[in-house]
């Protein structure tokens, strides 16, 4: 029996509120397992892109789909693991490092649902994935910002997801925390099997370890291996249509 993709979108055009196009025309297809990273400068419609295959914005034209179902209506949303960008996180609040993982296990047991034992076990078993198992009960405002990247990295696996999508992941991150976090990327793409994206306009955390480059500037304008994209790899932003 043949696996589907992760990830189809078949001449998907977008604008929002009836306004210019931000993405026309897009076909993509992601296998399930891949590591793949969305680059592309502000504005270019990377992170639209990533909205539109989780389900979070519907498409003007064309098609999108998860796992072969609609994303508007994927039935199996907690296994979607999100990381939006870091402007919506409340670091001042005073949330231990495991409240917030564990806060990553309400999409598979509801919001009243109990902490269950085994939902427990999920939430020790991400922490310990990210490296921050004696950092468990410290409030999330007093680590680094690369720990505090990893955390809410460990929140969005704690749902056991077969898709990780990250939304410029580094910003704030100093390079060796950027370093650590595409070696951490790496490690659970390999161990867990987890497809991933990873979307940036920078990408020098995971330069060795992505397996596609998929850059976007209002369409897909290079689908490859990064390799092929000599001088543009680390600041795509500079490529012309």
């Amino acid at each position: 029996m043949q696996v589907a993709p992760a990830v189809e979108l078949e001449s998907v055009s977008f604008a929002y509120g009836g306004g210019e196009t931000v993405l026309r025309e897009v076909d993509l297809r992601i296998g399930t397992g891949e590591f793949v990273a969305l680059a592309g400068p502000n504005g270019g419609g990377k992170t639209t892109l990533l909205r539109l295959v989780l389900g979070l914005e519907r498409p003007a034209a064309g098609a999108v789909r998860l796992y072969g179902e609609p994303a508007e209506r994927f039935s199996a949303r907690d296994t979607l693991g999100y990381l939006p960008q870091r402007a919506s996180l409340a670091l001042d609040a005073p949330v231990t490092v495991r409240e917030i993982v564990a806060a990553g296990t309400l999409p598979a047991r509801g919001v009243f649902g109990p902490l269950r034992r085994a939902d427990r076990a999920r939430v020790d078993e991400a922490i310990a994935l990210v490296g921050l198992a004696e950092r468990t009960d410290d409030q999330l405002r007093l680590l680094s910002g690369g720990q505090q990247q990893r955390a809410m990295i460990a929140k969005a696996l704690a749902g056991r997801p077969r898709l990780l999508a990250l939304d410029e992941p580094t910003t704030g991150v100093d390079a060796e925390s950027q370093e650590a976090l595409g070696e951490l990327l790496a490690r659970l793409h390999d161990d867990l099997g987890v497809t991933i994206l990873y979307v940036s306009h920078e990408f020098g955390a995971v330069e060795h370890h992505v397996e596609r480059l998929v850059l976007v500037r209002g369409a897909i304008v290079f689908d490859g291996p990064p390799s092929e994209l000599p001088g543009l790899w680390h600041d795509p932003s500079h490529v012309h249509v």
